[in-house]
């Protein structure tokens, strides 16, 4: 079972670059779409085993009408081998077509933006945004796929509120 979050209103990503988009995402902009945010980063095990070909299930399973699948590699460790240019190679060989957003880097301290503001305990983290743009799951490590089909099914039967 995944738990849900409290619905609080979701905090604007801080990305420094895109990848597999070919403009800036903003939530505002995807409002009206339930948003799955999967924040990974590249050397992180769970992500490469779990959270990255999950993320690219989910991609293929709901309409990208209904459903708003994206990255945000969120480099907390290791940042001098985790670049932009790695991080590019990693999404060919890995064929990741879902934009990535590159998390921009923390102000003070190693922890990346965005993932400061969700709250963000490590990678892989999944966070679900309604289409009303609130976080309803906030979830570390790997999330079970029929729980989280669940989840997103619920949010896709929610109406679209105005």
């Amino acid at each position: 079972m995944i738990p849900a979050a409290a619905a609080h209103a979701a905090p604007p990503l801080e990305v420094s670059d895109w990848l597999n988009a070919p403009a800036p995402l903003t939530l505002d902009g995807l409002r009206g779409r339930v948003v799955a945010l999967h924040a990974f980063q590249m050397l992180c095990p769970g992500c490469v085993a779990h959270g990255v070909p999950q993320a690219q299930r989910l991609q293929r399973t709901f309409d990208e009408s209904e459903l708003a699948v994206i990255g945000l590699h969120t480099v907390f460790e290791h940042h001098a081998v985790m670049g932009a240019q790695a991080l590019r190679v990693f999404v060919s060989e890995y064929r990741v077509t879902f934009p990535v957003g590159i998390d921009a880097p923390g102000d003070e301290g190693p922890i990346p933006r965005t993932m400061a503001a969700y709250g963000l305990r490590g990678t892989p983290s999944l966070v679900l945004i309604d289409r009303a743009g609130r976080v309803r799951l906030n979830h570390f490590g790997a999330a079970d796929d029929l729980a989280l089909g669940a989840v997103i099914g619920r949010l896709l039967s929610e109406p679209v509120e105005g």
